[in-house]
Order: C-alpha cells, then structure tokens, then sequence
C-alpha cells in the first residue's frame, strides 16, 4: 500500500464526515434554526464554508484515487456513472453522488440568477447525493469497510444525517404557512 492509497481512504472517510455536518448544517438552516449566539445568518455562512471544505476533501480524495495506479481508475469515471472496469457500481454510485454535488454547487453559484423555485429543486439533490456517497464508500471500502471504528463512524453519519432530515421534515418555524402562502413555499 502507498501514501495514495491512504490520502483516498482517509479523505474518503473526512468527507464523508463534513458531508454529513454540511447536510445537518442545511436541515437546521432550511428549517431557519437560530439562537442569540448562532444567527441564521452565521449558520447559513457555516453551511456554505463547510461546503467548500468538504469540496475540497472530495477533490483529494478522487485526484488521489485516479493518480493511484492500483485501481487504473480513469478521470471520466468520476463523472460518468458505470464505466470503470475497477468496481464499476460503487464508483457508479459515487459518479452520480459527484453529478449531484457538482449540480448543487453550480445551481448555488448560479442562485441570483435562477429562480428561487429551480434552485431549490437541485439543492435537494444534497439530499439524494448523501445516501449515494454512504453507499458508494461502504461499497468500495473493502478492508476497511470492515473496521469496526469506520463502521461506528458511518453509523453515527448515518443515524446524524437521518435525525437531522427527519426533524427538518417534521419542524414548522411560526412563518412557514404565512410563507407558503404568499411565495408558494419558495425561500
């Protein structure tokens, strides 16, 4: 095993921590989730800045697996689900995880100048692209999928993830029906 193979891995596993925090970051501030000392605001910035972040890991992660000759894995792999012969469903999965990521952060780019309604459909694709990245790691993962320290630190993922987007589906802030109302559930 060389240096790159366990940058990937490690990087990996980082991103799919901060994925994690970034999708519970956006349930609490699509739910408008504020305190004195956490203005929305200041949760939204942290949303986009760990966004960022976790783009970052992601680059390395992927950059290092390409550069690695041990999987032959290809740069249009990352891109276009299904076409590498190394595990070509697990890297598949984390194609189309990658596609829905890269649509999140274009859309978000792009937010000023689309509607309000059209952004909002794509950035729910975080919300597909986070199952997709679970699945494609814990695929992939061979030996390390394995570990019972990673498997404690999906499951905490995963249990995290899923009690942040239940409590945003089920959470009502006092102006929601006034909104939807009157934007028709656009904010």
């Amino acid at each position: 095993m060389n240096a790159l193979w366990y940058v990937s891995r490690a990087t990996g596993l980082a991103a799919l921590v901060l994925f994690t925090a970034v999708v519970i970051l956006g349930a609490l501030s699509s739910a408008r989730l504020a305190s004195p000392r956490w203005p929305r605001f200041a949760v939204a910035a942290l949303h986009r800045n760990l966004s960022l972040v976790t783009l970052a890991f992601l680059i390395l992660h992927i950059a290092t697996a390409i550069i690695d000759t041990y999987a032959g894995l290809q740069w249009i792999s990352v891109v276009v689900p299904f076409v590498s012969a190394y595990h070509p469903v697990s890297l598949g999965v984390g194609a189309i995880a990658f596609d829905l990521l890269g649509a999140v952060l274009v859309s978000s780019l792009l937010r000023p100048r689309i509607s309000a309604r059209i952004w909002k459909a794509i950035h729910w694709a975080a919300y597909l692209s986070w199952p997709a990245a679970v699945v494609h790691g814990f695929e992939i993962g061979g030996a390390d999928s394995r570990l019972t320290w990673v498997r404690v630190l999906v499951a905490a993922c995963v249990l995290a993830a899923a009690a942040a987007v239940v409590w945003r589906a089920t959470v009502r802030h006092p102006d929601t029906e006034a909104r939807r109302g009157t934007l028709g559930g656009l904010r």
